[in-house]
């Protein structure tokens, strides 16, 4: 409770009764006369007291005390006492118990032609109960707040002191968040929290015969999500690229716990790499896969990862595109890897490669492979995002997976026929000659039966236009060996369709 309340309310000063002015006292101890009156006439001890009263309550107020009038006012009636409202005392005008009703006119003093009534000042006429009861009532009403605010805070200290024990207290103390307080399934926080203790943080370390002056190999950090019961993890081969043959590798988890782990199989032409745990601990969550078929524009994604080795970093944002095609090397081997990928605008950045792109529900949608950079710049190694990034559809990385975990070497869908990875025509050339002198359309491969020929201009894929080469190749590596896909294209100027069922190659080549 406020005691600033109290004191502009409770503590308001009623107005003082009005009573007739006293002549003031001489400096000889003798009072002052009245005009007309005799000077040997006496004072009254009551109206004096009444005075001495007046003026104390004045004081105690901190005020000062009316000043006194050096003659005598005009005869007159004397003013009843001013009402205290709802300090209590009796209105002005009212009946006194026991006086008759309407009251005699007053009577004259002495000066003024009367016969003996009162002087001015007499004790009969001065209210002195109201007086007393208003003087008195104010100097309880302050010293009661005053009183009110230094129990109010001896109270809160003591009730601090004894950890608010005691009953009885006004106290209030602030609320405490509630110990068992929990996300609201579907939020940030709450997927983020689900998601995390199934992230790991990827440390890659080359064999011997590195750059270093120790002869250390180079080393990296990246992104990995636990896929499986068994301890299989999930991430992009660039990660894991540079040290498959002859380096170490690591999954650190969201509680520091860290454990050897081993490549289990890499495609470099997805950039899909599955690891395993040595010596994976029990009670792995794996985290759940979505349908990235279903995926939409404007959906919700939350990004996990370690953005310049900053691990268990979390960013939200949108699918802002579906089906893009991307081309993106490993740094490495100067091969580049193709996807159709989902486009998001969740902030990825160096480190956040092979972490999950989730949905709103928490289930993976992606693994974040690539981004695009305005340049390195002056001075400047790494790129950092834009708000372009792009993940490997879950979709078309789960079947990679499959494959790795079960042979160790990936599978690609093929169409039998070298594609001109250059040209920037509207469309995917058949080139006329495949590498190393070979003909740009396999022998009795699947575009071969289909009837294609070299210069074949493929301008759809199931009827989603294709630009480019790189456009084709993602396409194609979205389905499996054995699906059957229609292809529009180009020949001689006149458009044609064909049916073909798609072939396989194992292993990169």
């Amino acid at each position: 409770m406020s005691t600033e309340n109290e004191g502009n309310e409770g503590t308001a000063v009623p107005a003082a009764p009005s009573v007739p002015p006293v002549p003031a006292a001489a400096p000889d101890g003798t009072h002052a006369s009245a005009p007309g009156t005799d000077t040997h006439g006496t004072h009254d001890a009551h109206a004096s007291h009444s005075e001495a009263h007046e003026r104390a309550a004045a004081e105690r107020l901190g005020q000062s005390p009316q000043p006194e009038p050096s003659t005598a006012p005009l005869p007159g009636p004397v003013p009843a006492a001013a009402s205290a409202g709802a300090h209590g005392g009796v209105p002005a005008g009212a009946q006194q118990p026991g006086a008759a009703w309407p009251p005699p006119p007053p009577a004259l003093p002495s000066y003024g032609g009367g016969s003996g009534g009162p002087v001015w000042g007499a004790p009969a006429q001065v209210p002195e109960q109201p007086r007393k009861r208003s003087g008195g009532l104010i100097a309880a009403v302050l010293l009661a707040a005053l009183v009110a605010g230094g129990v109010g805070g001896g109270i809160g200290n003591w009730a601090a002191e004894r950890n608010d024990d005691t009953t009885g207290s006004t106290t209030v103390s602030a609320a405490e968040a509630p110990k068992d307080f929990k996300r609201e399934p579907g939020t940030v926080a709450a997927v983020a929290g689900k998601a995390l203790p199934s992230v790991v943080t990827i440390e890659a370390k080359a064999g011997g015969g590195g750059t270093g002056e120790s002869g250390q190999g180079e080393g990296g950090t990246g992104t990995g999500f636990v896929y499986d019961k068994e301890g299989h993890i999930l991430t992009n081969n660039h990660v894991v690229a540079s040290a498959a043959d002859g380096g170490t590798l690591s999954a650190i988890f969201s509680n520091g716990k860290k454990y050897d782990a081993e490549v289990v199989g890499r495609a470099q032409g997805y950039d899909v790499a599955v690891l395993k745990l040595k010596n994976a601990p029990s009670g792995l969550a794996p985290l759940a896969l979505g349908d990235s078929e279903k995926v939409a524009v404007g959906d919700s994604t939350i990004a996990i990862g370690a953005p310049f080795g900053l691990s268990n970093t979390v960013t939200t944002g949108i699918i802002s595109a579906k089906n893009r095609p991307v081309a993106s090397g490993d740094g490495s081997s100067g091969k580049n890897s193709y996807m159709s990928a989902l486009q998001t605008d969740a902030s990825i950045n160096p480190g956040n490669s092979g972490g999950p792109l989730l949905d709103a529900g928490g289930a993976v949608i992606g693994i974040n492979s690539a981004i695009q950079s305005a340049g390195s710049g002056l001075g400047q190694t790494q790129a950092g995002s834009i708000g372009l990034g792009f993940a490997i559809p879950i979709n078309q990385a789960k079947n990679v997976a499959e494959q790795l975990i079960r042979t160790g070497k990936p599978v690609y869908p093929v169409i039998g026929a070298t594609v001109d990875m250059t040209d920037k025509n509207s469309g995917a050339k058949i080139a006329t000659q495949g590498a190393g002198g070979t003909a740009a359309v396999s022998p009795n491969g699947p575009a071969a039966k289909a009837g294609f020929k070299p210069g074949d201009i493929i301008t759809k894929f199931n009827g989603k236009p294709i630009d480019s080469g790189p456009t084709l190749i993602s396409e194609i590596w979205n389905h499996k060996p054995g699906d059957k896909v229609t292809l529009t294209f180009q020949r001689d100027g006149k458009e044609k369709t064909a049916d073909l069922v798609l072939g396989e190659r194992k292993g990169d080549s």
